[in-house]
């Protein structure tokens, strides 16, 4: 897992295309969730990029588990 505080040099960043397969959800999912804040990302004149660690710590806090 990458660290938020890692160099920049060492942090992948992904296409929101990218995150959206990753995630199996439309990139439009994925604007939702970065314009609402559940998502961090940075943003390269009209594009977005999220960070990797990103991904993995949006995934890992939104894990319900059910029972």
């Amino acid at each position: 897992m990458s660290d938020p505080l890692a160099p920049l040099g060492t942090v992948r960043f992904l296409k929101v295309a990218e995150v959206a397969a990753a995630l199996r959800v439309s990139r439009m999912s994925v604007y939702r969730l970065i314009h609402a804040g559940d998502l961090d990302a940075v943003r390269f004149g009209r594009n977005f990029r999220v960070p990797e660690h990103a991904v993995n710590a949006y995934l890992r806090d939104s894990f319900y588990h059910a029972g």
